[in-house]
């Protein structure tokens, strides 16, 4: 098994990279291509998935989101190519405390991921993941988007007063403060 490679992006293509190394270009499924530009030098962390059918490569930019997808992909009914586009947005702080917090709704907001699969998620990991890395208002906001438009607001509705609410209180009160704002 690949731990990471470092090389040259060559290709960029919708759902993955053409890394060369050593002559050799690798293929590599990455969550959002469009952070690396060609010709430019980057180490990959990677994750090697083999099956009778296939032999692929996934790419990520740290240790720890590789992790996380490696704690994902151990889900059942969730494997490589439904767990990739979860780290897209490249927030795994927002991934691990939706599931620590039983945030089905953050979770579904992914292609393919269901009430089942976002159960399955939150049962098999709850507790079992964290990150390193610090949290910030991004996933709060995040949540309190999720909320409101669960609620039936328009994301554009709910966008104008995000920047008006207290990024201090908790989640909750976020929510409330937003909710009030939306009602003015």
């Amino acid at each position: 098994m690949y731990s990471y490679i470092n090389g040259i992006i060559t290709d960029i293509f919708p759902g993955s990279v053409v890394l060369l190394n050593n002559g050799i270009g690798y293929k590599i499924y990455v969550p959002n291509p469009f952070f690396y530009k060609e010709n430019e030098e980057y180490k990959i962390y990677l994750y090697e998935h083999i099956r009778e059918d296939e032999h692929s490569l996934y790419g990520f930019n740290s240790i720890d989101e590789k992790d996380l997808f490696l704690k994902l992909i151990s889900v059942k009914g969730l494997g490589p190519k439904m767990a990739l586009p979860m780290f897209a947005t490249g927030s795994i702080n927002g991934i691990v405390d939706a599931i620590n917090r039983d945030n089905i709704l953050y979770l579904k907001k992914f292609p393919k991921i269901g009430d089942k699969v976002a159960k399955q998620i939150i049962l098999d990991l709850k507790g079992k993941v964290s990150s390193n890395v610090e949290s910030n208002d991004i996933d709060d906001n995040d949540d309190v988007l999720l909320a409101l438009s669960a609620l039936g607001y328009k994301t554009a509705d709910i966008n104008k007063v995000l920047p008006k609410i207290n990024k201090n209180n908790s989640v909750e009160e976020m929510i409330k403060e937003a909710l009030r704002l939306m009602l003015k």
